[in-house]
């Protein structure tokens, strides 16, 4: 190892106090042991070797040595002795290294939070894991003056430290930050090398293209401006010059080409830029003095610049000289490329930066970029990818032979995300960047591929369906428009869309539930709009005809009586068609004053579904051990019972109303048209399941042992029998029921739990949740001391008793799909005296309460209206 340089706190190791040293100087104490890479720091240097062991030397005034012996020479970092370290970086006063598996350990200065621990230190003289970065595997580490990068091997950027000049990237006016955060205005963006600065930033695509953010005072960023930028930039002068290095110093930037030129721009007032002056460049500048020779390797300093030319074996030196850092020999700067003495010629590729630079390539050619160089200079025509490539790979893929290989070749987790990204930038950004018809056509082919890495998850299962969703998805695009728009796709009506239109709903597997739900709502508001127009247009005709008594009603009205809810249901419900089944349902309770806004749907479908699931009528089989209900194989009671339970569950479903019915998950499935699986039945009966599971796995003669004469596809069968043979009849009739209301395309959107949830909601209580969301009318506020008493009424009740208030309120004791935060109730006051009850209004989750003054009657009464909340009256 060759060095020189400032050598005043020993940051050269080579263990003399001299302060400078002017010419290259050898350093014997890696000799022999395979020294893999130095990073240098203001006064404190690291060497990595390629055991993976981390020494340091220089200053250590900060703790940035990682060690307590002196720094004249380079001592074993021994907090790292457990970790094989890949990869060294050093900042002004601090250090970061991260290891194999992708860890990343810091020490040194922290009190601009450039250690990302979540803490501002001053000083930190142990390397300490940054554990906000453990979910990710980092490859490529960079330390600024007072800020750190991270890059990520599926792409990601991480930053943290300081931000005065924007040198995160993170936005305008956004503050420091003491731990690493995602730089999002770069995701999709497949990143080879980052690089930074004193207080600016640099990273590199795999398509050549340069994007730089930060300070920008002397034109370091390459813009033509010396104005500072607080998110990533692209540096256009460059796209064309085919960019595969950036080094950064203190204020100037130098950009290596794959030809071997070398571009400079920023700070010249040492001369680090080579072009014999001290002027600044605010844009990319080549090196004339090397124009005929072939640069590979290239690194900043402070105020000055390395470049090695491969041909002649010479390393060029200019800049800032002070501290003899040019090693050429001489005391004064220079403004043109100089010669470093008494360097042998070396061998290509003994380097770090080299074997940096076969690992890139080696990875473009791997990711299907064309082999002629053609990912460069990439544009809305050229994309610089061979598109045929990769359709065969994911061809390829989603062949049953090559699913493992998945597993093995790449992270499909990464792969989606990566995808996803794509998706939500063009959703966003994409408007202003890219003309209609490209961001259709980059659009759809985004989703398509997310598709097909779909299809290849269904096979090896690597990962679980809610990752394919894009959680945002109901904020990038109008969910009601787009069905509309898929809507009218499915009906074959192309002249009403344009043809190239990209709907999100023909990918539901992007979709999380909020959208989907919003889809079920959107397609059940347009179903009722067109039955409630069929009728009254209907009965527009009547009167023109002098028919009125043919009229029809707008509405699914159904009365019923509380004493005989079943016989009345069953019957009101088999004189209406399909078509009546679409209208807004209303419900009718003989002998009771309330106009239905929706609480008594709610209540009639709690008492109905309460009193059709009860054990006298047999229909159902209860497991004790799960507490699940299935079809019962042994049931007397009339087939259009069955029928009509399928019509009250989809009646829920379209009219957006919870129900607690107790049906495993394998109902869902097979609704749509889902497999049952030996999971399912572990489900409905986990005795009988394990047990089955077991004698499938059994390795010994089943014959022989357990005296059965037993076949691998009795498994197969029991589950077939169980969920299906045994109750085709009852279950046939349940379906028919359920898909008469809610059947045709819209179910397809959905997966068999999100089914579920849709139907029976959830019971992930937040009680904190629900106060929080609460509003107030009257004389009512959340300081009003009868509110405060409320709240604390509330949280002291028991669980049963909080659901049965729930069930009091809203006519459901479940949460909808969306959790406590779509539920929110109102607390009115009323001018009643204080023996009068609390009135619930169902239809609108509100709660009537006179203003009770003390805690002990605000609990009588409350306890005494949630306990008697049947029946509704007109208040």
């Amino acid at each position: 190892m060759l060095c020189w340089g400032s050598s005043a706190s020993g940051q050269l190791g080579i263990g003399a106090s001299e302060a400078s040293v002017f010419e290259p100087r050898s350093c014997c104490m890696f000799d022999g042991r395979g020294l893999k890479e130095v990073a240098c720091g203001s006064h404190h240097s690291l060497f990595l070797l390629h055991d993976g062991s981390v020494y340091a030397s220089g200053s250590n005034s900060c703790g940035q040595l990682g060690h307590d012996k002196g720094g004249w020479r380079p001592e074993l970092v021994g907090a790292l002795d457990a970790q094989k370290i890949a990869g060294v970086s050093c900042g002004q006063a601090h250090s970061l290294v991260v290891n194999e598996q992708g860890q990343v350990f810091a020490w040194g200065a922290g009190e601009g939070g450039q250690l990302g621990l979540g803490a501002a230190e001053e000083a930190v003289r142990v390397p300490r894991l940054i554990k906000k970065l453990c979910e990710h595997r980092i490859s490529q580490v960079m330390c600024g003056k007072q800020h750190c990068i991270a890059l990520s091997k599926d792409g990601q950027l991480f930053v943290w430290g300081e931000n005065s000049s924007g040198q995160l990237g993170l936005g305008k006016g956004e503050p420091s930050t003491l731990s690493p955060q995602p730089l999002r205005s770069l995701c999709g963006i497949p990143l080879a090398q980052i690089s930074a600065g004193g207080d600016h930033s640099f990273a590199l695509s795999l398509s050549g293209a340069v994007f730089g953010w930060g300070k920008n005072s002397a034109g370091q960023l390459g813009l033509n401006d010396e104005q500072d930028r607080a998110v990533p930039c692209h540096i256009k002068f460059l796209r064309s010059q085919k960019v595969v290095y950036i080094s950064c110093g203190e204020e100037h930037t130098a950009a290596l080409t794959k030809e071997g030129g070398l571009f400079t721009f920023g700070n010249g007032s040492r001369g680090q830029l080579g072009h014999d002056s001290t002027r600044n460049e605010p844009l990319p500048r080549r090196v004339m003095e090397l124009m005929g020779t072939e640069v590979s390797q290239i690194a900043c300093g402070r105020h000055h610049t390395l470049a090695f030319v491969p041909s002649t074996g010479l390393v060029y030196a200019f800049g800032c000289n002070t501290q003899g850092q040019l090693g050429t020999g001489l005391r004064g700067n220079a403004k043109s490329p100089l010669p470093v003495r008494n360097i042998q010629p070396l061998c290509i590729g003994n380097t770090h930066t080299s074997i940096l630079f076969q690992t890139i390539w080696r990875l473009i050619s791997t990711c299907c970029f064309h082999s002629d160089d053609g990912h460069f200079k990439t544009n809305p025509k050229v994309p610089g990818i061979d598109f045929n490539a990769v359709r065969l790979l994911f061809e390829t893929l989603m062949k049953p032979a090559f699913a493992r290989l998945l597993e093995q070749v790449c992270a499909l987790r990464y792969v989606v995300e990566m995808y996803k990204s794509i998706v939500v930038f063009l959703l966003t950004g994409g408007k202003a960047l890219l003309m209609p018809v490209f961001l259709e056509s980059y659009t759809s082919a985004a989703l398509r591929l997310l598709e097909k890495l779909h299809k290849v998850n269904l096979k090896v299962h690597r990962v679980e369906y809610n990752h394919f969703y894009i959680p945002d998805i109901s904020r990038l695009v109008d969910i009601q428009e787009d069905y509309l728009k898929w809507f009218l796709h499915s009906c074959d009506n192309p002249n009403l869309i344009s043809q190239g239109s990209v709907t999100l709903c023909a990918y539901p597997f992007i979709l999380n539930a909020q959208a989907k739900t919003t889809v079920l709502q959107t397609d059940a508001e347009l179903q009722m709009q067109m039955a409630v127009s069929g009728a009254n247009l209907h009965n527009v005709f009547m009167l023109l005809t002098m028919e009125p008594l043919l009229a029809r009603n707008p509405f699914l009205v159904l009365h019923v009586r509380r004493n005989l809810l079943v016989s009345d249901a069953l019957r009101e419900l088999t004189v209406y068609n399909d078509v009546d089944l679409k209208k807004p349902l209303k419900v009718i309770f003989d002998g009771e004053e309330a106009v239905d806004a929706g609480g008594v749907t709610k209540e009639f479908f709690l008492l109905l579904l309460k009193e059709l699931m009860d054990p006298i009528y047999g229909m159902f089989t209860q497991y004790s051990e799960s507490n699940l209900l299935w079809f019962s194989d042994k049931c007397f009671v009339e087939h259009n019972w069955f029928h009509l339970i399928g019509i009250i569950c989809g009646l829920a479903i379209y009219n957006s109303t919870v129900v607690d019915l107790h049906f495993p998950l394998v109902l869902y499935k097979k609704l749509l048209n889902v497999s049952p699986t030996l999971d399912d039945l572990k489900e409905l009966s986990p005795t009988e399941g394990r047990s089955l599971q077991q004698l499938l796995e059994y390795e010994g003669d089943v014959e022989e042992t357990f005296c059965l004469n037993f076949a691998v596809s009795l498994g197969t069968e029991s589950i077939q029998y169980v969920f299906s043979d045994s109750v085709q009849e009852q279950y046939s009739a349940f379906s028919s029921g359920f898909l008469k209301v809610c059947g045709g395309e819209i179910l397809s959107l959905f997966q068999p739990s999100e089914l579920m949830a849709m139907v029976v909601g959830n019971n992930n209580y937040n009680w904190e949740e629900m106060e929080k969301n609460a509003s107030y009318k009257g004389e009512f506020s959340a300081s009003h001391p009868t509110v405060k008493m409320f709240w604390e009424v509330f949280h002291e009740f028991p669980l049963e008793k909080k659901k049965q208030f729930l069930l009091f309120l809203t006519g459901s004791d479940r949460i909808p799909i969306h959790g406590m935060a779509s539920l929110r109730i109102v607390i009115q006051s009323t001018a009643a005296e204080e023996h009068y009850l609390p009135v619930a209004h169902t239809c609108y989750n509100m709660l009537d309460m006179p203003c009770y003054q003390t805690k002990e009657t605000l609990r009588h009464r409350l306890t005494q209206a949630v306990e008697q909340y049947e029946g509704f009256s007109l208040v």
